[in-house]
């Protein structure tokens, strides 16, 4: 016999990994980041020449670049999906522990390319930016140590992951990038209210997030500059944000035609931080729903999976995972319609950055892995249980 059942799902026994992976990955939310990267290079051929020019580049140098580095996280992406969620774990920590090494270093050997925030080490071909690599670890060490909270006789894991979460996020503040900092800290708190917080602790954590964004607008010019511009009633067409504004709504629904938008011609960053201005302008707000559309299919898809997961880890894990990138995409989105002040973050798997590619290939992989189908029953048929 070279099948048993157990709970709601047949184990196979000696078959393939390659077959076995096919047969329990996610094919929706897969070939949904395979059409986001699609988009992500298509944007890139648009946004990107006219920096390629002021650099001295060839026409299409960002786009071979962002080609090579999509590469390497679709390969980081599938090999990690492949893995089991204990192995995965076991990297994660691993991973956590370098990243967070290299993160401490960055203010003696980092450099900030001009941008006014010590965030990436130049290794002269490219850069690396350890708090990118620094998320998908976090998140897994902080999910295994409240899960073992849960166990009998368990170390008090939350409250060792609550005080690593804030020491990242004042390493992340001092850099300064609130951006990151804070992804961090919902992370955290999503994965905290799932393992069961009470709501006075989450409402106290809120309060002190206010008072923390007050403290930093005071102390820190970096940071009240942001709020100031997105609190104006004026916006100056002349910065980031007033071309982005103007270039959406320049595309209206069907956009101004492939190649013809003004917006790449003036700002830095439009294939980074505001590659969605330029979707906007060119193709309008049809592929703009689009792409919307895909990141909400692979987080709705990813919790509805997780839902059935009873394994506590690998649930909160994954759901830290889902909620970090669905929250960076709808951040970065926010930013370029000015529903959000600047942060600097890049659009998942859209965006040009190396760091952000492969990073995300690496979450994006561990989230595929954990879930997964597995030989166990579902977490509803536990209940019925205890119901009975």
């Amino acid at each position: 016999m070279t099948e048993m059942v157990y709970g709601t799902q047949p184990v196979r026994e000696g078959e393939p990994i390659f077959p076995k992976w096919w047969r329990t990955v996610d094919k929706w939310s897969m070939t949904c980041i395979l059409i986001l990267f699609a988009i992500g290079l298509l944007l890139g051929l648009a946004a990107s020449p006219p920096l390629a020019a002021k650099n001295g580049f060839e026409p299409f140098h960002y786009v071979m670049r962002q080609a090579v580095f999509g590469g390497a996280a679709l390969t980081a992406m599938l090999i990690t999906s492949m893995l089991s969620p204990l192995l995965v774990r076991r990297l994660a920590v691993l991973g956590f522990l370098v990243a967070f090494v290299a993160l401490l270093g960055v203010p003696f050997f980092g450099t900030d390319f001009g941008k006014g925030a010590m965030r990436w080490y130049s290794l002269g071909f490219a850069s690396v930016q350890p708090s990118e690599f620094l998320k998908p670890g976090f998140v897994v060490v902080a999910a295994w140590l409240m899960a073992a909270s849960q166990e009998i006789n368990g170390p008090p894991g939350r409250m060792w992951s609550f005080m690593l979460a804030v020491t990242i996020a004042v390493i992340l503040v001092m850099q300064p990038d609130f951006g990151q900092a804070c992804l961090i800290l919902f992370g955290w708190g999503v994965m905290y209210f799932v393992a069961g917080a009470p709501m006075t602790l989450l409402v106290g954590m809120a309060g002190a997030s206010i008072f923390g964004g007050m403290l930093a607008y005071d102390k820190s010019e970096h940071f009240a500059r942001r709020i100031d511009g997105f609190l104006s009633p004026d916006l100056d067409p002349t910065t980031q944000l007033g071309y982005a504004t103007n270039a959406i709504r320049e595309g209206g629904f069907l956009g101004v035609g492939v190649g013809e938008g003004q917006v790449k011609w003036s700002l830095p960053d439009a294939h980074t931080d505001f590659i969605i201005a330029v979707a906007a302008e060119e193709y309008g707000l049809v592929l703009v729903l689009c792409i919307i559309l895909l990141y909400a299919l692979i987080v709705v898809r990813s919790f509805a999976r997780l839902m059935r997961e009873r394994d506590p880890f690998i649930r909160l894990a994954g759901t830290g995972l889902t909620a970090i990138f669905g929250v960076q995409a709808m951040i970065n989105m926010g930013v370029a319609v000015r529903l959000l002040p600047a942060k600097g973050m890049t659009l998942p798997f859209v965006s040009y950055g190396g760091s952000s590619l492969i990073a995300g290939g690496i979450a994006l992989g561990m989230l595929l892995a954990f879930t997964r189908t597995r030989p166990q029953g579902e977490i509803r048929d536990i209940l019925r249980g205890h119901l009975r």
